[in-house]
Parts: structure tokens; C-alpha cells; sequence
């Protein structure tokens, strides 16, 4: 038996949902919860929906109405399907650049770079305009034959961008931090999933649970020629002197999880430590690709 409750919130009320163990921290099965924007012309318009396994109790609506304000709470009975696999239905595959990014539910692209992420949260599988603009701006520094050899991507989240960089640069060494272990723990499991090593090597990639650049294994592996930190505009304001410091000079700096108001004061803050901006992308959601000094 497979229910859904599906509110409808605006894209700060998606981009602020808790995870579900959180949440529901007194279930013994709590749901699986998706943010997904239904349609690209309303832009504020998003849709929250949580898929459980048996028919929601009261206290649950309540606890889902806290998402999303005066949002009135539409259930349905999904019948037999495994509820699981019906949360993944709704989340399309996204394209950006050469890379494609699915659940389980829908095909890869043979002509694409495929990666099959599961639906659990939608922030960070590459539904979110941050993550694709990530892509992108990976997909264009390949393409205009940049070269890295050394990446690192804070803040790692499902451990997607590490998996594209190290897709575009198969001889590199890469690291994936993030401060949640949970985080980790995901990324282990997408590793194996999308044939990602995991190791010390060129071609692998090391995990390494961390607050910022605050780990050993980040400080023995810097300087990088390749950071990405797709995390929030105050964390990358505050982080700008430790990732200055621990990359190499000429370095790219992907940056995002920002909106487009908050990128005058994130440039600012990488310019005082030498960086210049290579590329700033048009959108609510803003990607900064920067360089450090040579």
C-alpha cells in the first residue's frame, strides 16, 4: 500500500525542507520526501510530496503542513506499488551539458554521461537549478579544454559534482567532504552504484566527513587545481580566505547554492583573497566559476 501527500509550497519553502528522519524522528517509518517545480514558467511554484508506506495519521499531516505555509494537504492512495519506487517516478531525468541525471525508475542515455542518483531528497540529485548549473559549468570548462588533476568538492551532498568532475577528468585525484555523515554515507552508496572507486588513487575518489576545509586528509591533499562547493552564500563568504589558501595559483573555483542577490557579496569576498570571476550565469540561481591568481 503506497500514499502520497503532495502541498504546494514556493521554492524557499523546498529549498528549506528538513530531512525526513529529522522531521518524523519519532517514526518507526518515516516518509521519503521530494521537492520538485512542476512548472518552469512559475518559478516560485514548487511542490512538496512525501511518500509513505501506509496511510498517513493526523499528527503526520500536521508535522507536513509545518513545510509549507496555509498549504492545504492533498492525499491520495497510490493502490499496490512499491511506494519507493513511485516517489522516483516523479522526478523527470535532468540534462546539462553532456551529463544526465536519473533515478532508478527511468533508462540512461547511451549518448550521455549517465548518473543514476535515488530520489530520497531532491537537492543535490541534480533537480535542483544549483546542481544542473554545476554541471554546466563543468561540462563548459572540459569543453574549453581546461585540465584538472586535482579536485576537491566541499559540501558534497549526494556526491554528484565529484562524480561528473571525475567523469571529465578520469586521471584526477578527487576528495568529497561534507559536515553531515549521512552525506557521506549517500555518496558511498552512489559511488557504487554509478562505478565511482573509492580510494587514494588517480581515477578514485576519498571521502572524508568535515566542517569546511577542516580535515587532515583535505589539508594533505590541497593545493587542488579544481574546487567545487555548491553549499550556501554565508558558509562561502566565511570559507573564502580557506579555500584561497588551499588551492593552487590558477586554480577554478566553482561556487553555488547562492541566489543571484547574494553573488555581489560572494565575488567580493574572493576577489579580496586574489580570484577573478570567469563566469557568472543568468538566473535566480547563481554559479560563479573563479580563478585564482597565477
Amino acid at each position: 500500500m503506497s500514499w502520497r501527500v503532495t502541498l504546494h509550497c514556493t521554492r524557499a519553502e523546498a529549498e528549506a525542507m528538513p530531512d525526513s528522519d529529522h522531521l518524523f524522528q519519532f517514526s518507526d517509518s518515516p516518509p521519503v520526501l521530494v521537492a520538485d517545480e512542476p512548472d518552469p514558467h512559475a518559478p516560485d511554484d514548487w511542490r512538496i510530496h512525501a511518500y509513505f508506506a501506509e496511510q498517513p495519521t493526523t499528527q503526520e499531516l500536521v508535522l507536513l503542513c509545518r513545510l509549507a505555509a496555509g498549504a492545504q494537504p492533498e492525499v491520495e492512495h497510490l493502490g499496490e506499488d512499491d511506494w519507493v519506487t513511485m516517489s522516483q517516478a516523479g522526478l523527470e531525468p535532468i540534462r546539462a551539458g553532456r551529463f544526465l541525471v536519473h533515478t532508478p525508475s527511468h533508462s540512461p542515455d547511451p549518448d550521455a554521461i549517465n548518473f543514476e542518483i535515488d530520489a530520497g531528497l531532491a537537492f543535490g540529485t541534480g533537480q535542483h537549478d544549483t546542481t544542473a548549473g554545476c554541471l554546466a559549468a563543468l561540462d563548459r570548462l572540459e569543453c574549453a579544454g581546461e585540465v584538472f588533476t586535482n579536485i576537491a568538492d566541499i559540501g558534497t551532498g549526494t556526491g554528484l559534482l565529484a562524480f561528473a568532475a571525475l567523469a571529465l577528468w578520469p586521471q584526477a585525484k578527487a576528495i568529497a567532504s561534507d559536515i553531515d555523515p549521512i552525506s557521506i554515507d549517500v555518496t558511498r552508496d552512489n559511488a557504487a552504484i554509478n562505478h565511482i572507486p573509492i580510494g587514494h588513487e588517480a581515477g578514485q575518489l576519498l571521502l572524508v566527513v568535515a566542517d569546511g576545509m577542516d580535515h587532515e586528509m583535505l589539508v594533505a591533499r590541497a593545493p587542488f587545481d579544481l574546487l567545487i562547493a555548491n553549499i550556501l552564500a554565508g558558509p562561502l563568504v566565511e570559507l573564502a580566505p580557506f579555500f584561497a589558501k588551499a588551492v593552487a595559483p590558477g586554480a577554478h573555483v566553482v561556487l553555488a547554492g547562492l541566489l543571484d542577490s547574494q553573488a555581489d557579496a560572494v565575488v567580493a569576498a574572493y576577489e579580496a583573497e586574489g580570484m577573478t570571476v570567469v563566469e557568472r550565469n543568468i538566473g535566480e540561481w547563481c554559479v560563479l566559476v573563479m580563478r585564482a591568481s597565477s
